[in-house]
């Protein structure tokens, strides 16, 4: 299982939310390039990047920090926040970056997510994020209508491989992620899934590993110390 060591940008700090609310924000760095640098350090390879600003009003308020991290070499990076048109999908894929995620977009388009899955195969992924079952955009701010796994079907059905799904209620809390939820979702056929949203245990990760997900994001357990990540890539799987 890949591991992804989570990097949340907010006017170019390193952030976290809790359970994606604006309003409750920790920082734990003030240098992208300088907590990017760490996690190669403890072994990682793959390292996942949000634009909070972006996922909350569509704008490239990150850009910079993002490019500044790419630049350094020595990870695979996927990015996500904010990208809703094609031409920032090259942008991003222009500087280097492995992997683009759309959220909002594949929601409220999913005739653009389905054109662009067809394009740009493995190098899209879809970010669903989900509370009480159902699908959030705009930053999360706004609920939808849509259930989590049946929109996971059907994003599988138009071409897409990777679905990085985020149960909201469980993001930045520390209580643990939700498992049930993830071993229904590795049972959806021809879907990778990557499991994202307060995953705080080594045991955690064993049974997400065992059910059959793709890769992990870590986060919050990372910035305060109950995980090691460098224990976590050498105990869990290839990263």
């Amino acid at each position: 299982m890949q591991i992804f060591p989570a990097i949340d940008l907010r006017g170019g700090q390193v952030v976290r939310l809790y359970q994606g609310d604006y309003a409750q924000e920790t920082v734990y760095g003030t240098d992208p390039c300088a907590q990017a640098r760490t996690f190669i350090e403890a072994g990682a390879a793959h390292l996942h990047v949000v634009d909070l600003d972006g996922a909350r009003d569509g704008t490239p308020a990150n850009f910079d920090s993002i490019a500044a991290i790419v630049k350094q070499g020595g990870l695979y990076i996927e990015v996500g926040g904010g990208i809703r048109m094609e031409a920032r999908i090259a942008q991003y894929l222009d500087l280097g970056v492995g992997r683009c995620i759309l959220g909002t977009a594949a929601v409220q388009d999913f005739n653009f997510t389905e054109k662009m899955a067809k394009k740009y195969g493995p190098q899209i992924a879809v970010g669903v994020d989900a509370k009480d079952g159902f699908v959030a955009v705009n930053g999360w701010e706004e609920l939808t209508e849509v259930k989590g796994i049946d929109f996971c079907r059907r994003l599988r059905d138009i071409g897409v491989k990777t679905v990085i799904y985020t149960d909201i209620s469980r993001d930045g809390a520390g209580q643990g992620t939700n498992l049930e939820l993830y071993q229904e979702l590795a049972e959806i056929e021809g879907l990778e899934i990557v499991a994202s949203g307060g995953i705080s245990s080594m045991q955690e990760l064993q049974v997400l590993r065992r059910a059959g997900i793709s890769a992990a994001i870590l986060g919050k357990a990372l910035y305060t110390g109950r995980l090691d990540l460098r224990t976590v890539i050498q105990e869990v799987g290839a990263c």
